[in-house]
C-alpha cells in the first residue's frame, strides 16, 4: 500500500459515521448487508449513507455487489489487511518481542471460535 492510499483509507474512517458502517459491515461478514438496512440501523438518511458508502468504496474499505434489486455493501477485508499491514510493518523495527503483544491481542477475534 503506498501512502496516498493509506492516507485515504484513514480519512474514510475518520469521520464517526463512516467509521459505524465499516464496523457493522465487518461484523457482518461475508453476507453484507444492503445498503438501506445500514441506513435504517445506523438511523441515516439513505442519501447521506449513500455518500458515506460511496467513500468507503474508493479508500479500498468497503465493496460492493448487486443482488437481484439490491445493492450489498461488505468490507472489504483485503483493504483492512492492507492497511493495517501498512501502518504496523516496520513495528518496533524488527523486534518480534515487542510487537508480540499487537499479535496476540489481534490473534483471537480472527478464529472461528472466538465469542
Amino acid at each position: 500500500m503506498e501512502n496516498d492510499s493509506a492516507i485515504s483509507a484513514l480519512s474514510a474512517l475518520a469521520q464517526s459515521t463512516r467509521l459505524d458502517v465499516f464496523r457493522l459491515l465487518v461484523r457482518h461478514e461475508p453476507d453484507g448487508m444492503a445498503a438501506g438496512d445500514i441506513a435504517r440501523q445506523l438511523d441515516v438518511p439513505q442519501n447521506t449513507m449513500s455518500a458515506h458508502l460511496g467513500i468507503l468504496a474508493r479508500a479500498g474499505l468497503v465493496r460492493y455487489e448487486r443482488r437481484s434489486r439490491s445493492i450489498i455493501y461488505s468490507a472489504d477485508l483485503d483493504g483492512l489487511r492492507a492497511l493495517t499491514l501498512f501502518l504496523v510493518k516496520d513495528c518496533c523495527a524488527g523486534n518480534a518481542e515487542l510487537c508480540a503483544p499487537l499479535v496476540a491481542e489481534l490473534a483471537p477475534c480472527c478464529r472461528k471460535d472466538a465469542p
